[in-house]
């Protein structure tokens, strides 16, 4: 039977790759999409709808689905400070997740990052931590939870430190021990999360680097 899923974050890289590969994927019928702006689809499968992620409990009843693909990130340039790069990349998703799991929500599907912990001393990923924990605290029935390293594609916005690092990682990673951080597409990402949720697995899952390639 086709399912429906949800999906936050789904203007960035990997999340418009997700929508992308939904739309072709047959065990999915209905796709919404959760935007701070219009963004529309070609695909009559899709649903956006723009919501204000400052008050995410006022959309609740969109929350009813079989899956939650949780891709939402910013950099600290955009959002102007670490706290509020932490509003989006914490509590927005971890808000998020919360309303999910209470409207039956059985599987739930997070973007991290490779080197997420939350006793980190660098500030995003220590974000990123946090938020697999306390993820892992909710009674979902299954959670994937995927981490690459840096994400290569086109983003509708540019940013440097990132270009410069894609130029550099791929010839650092053909030293064995660098390998581990190489850098993988959006599209790469967005593959392994679609084919996990055709696929079972075990009621908390995490995709290291190596695993999230297919």
């Amino acid at each position: 039977m086709a399912k429906k899923a949800i999906v936050i974050g789904a203007t960035g890289l990997v999340g418009r790759a997700i929508v992308d590969q939904l739309v072709s994927s047959d065990h999915i019928s209905e796709i919404i999409t959760l935007t701070r702006r219009p963004s529309p689809h070609t695909s009559t499968k899709v649903c956006n709808q723009v919501v204000d992620f400052e008050h995410l409990n006022n959309y609740i009843t969109l929350f009813h689905a079989d899956f939650l693909f949780s891709c939402l990130g910013t950099t600290v340039k955009q959002a102007g400070s670490i706290v509020e790069q932490g509003r989006v990349d914490l509590d927005y998703q971890f808000e998020a997740a919360q309303l999910a799991v209470s409207n039956g929500v059985n599987h739930y599907l997070l973007v991290s990052s490779a080197g997420a912990n939350d006793q980190s001393n660098n500030s995003y990923l220590k974000m990123k931590g946090l938020l697999e924990q306390r993820i892992k605290q909710l009674p979902f029935k299954r959670i994937s939870i995927f981490q690459p390293s840096l994400l290569l594609g086109q983003r509708t916005e540019f940013r440097l430190g990132e270009k410069m690092a894609s130029w550099f990682m791929p010839i650092l990673c053909i030293i064995p021990l660098l390998r581990r951080f190489r850098p993988i597409t959006g599209e790469q990402v967005a593959a392994r999360m679609v084919l996990s949720s055709q696929e079972l697995g075990p009621s908390i899952e995490i995709f290291c680097l190596d695993e999230v390639f297919i």
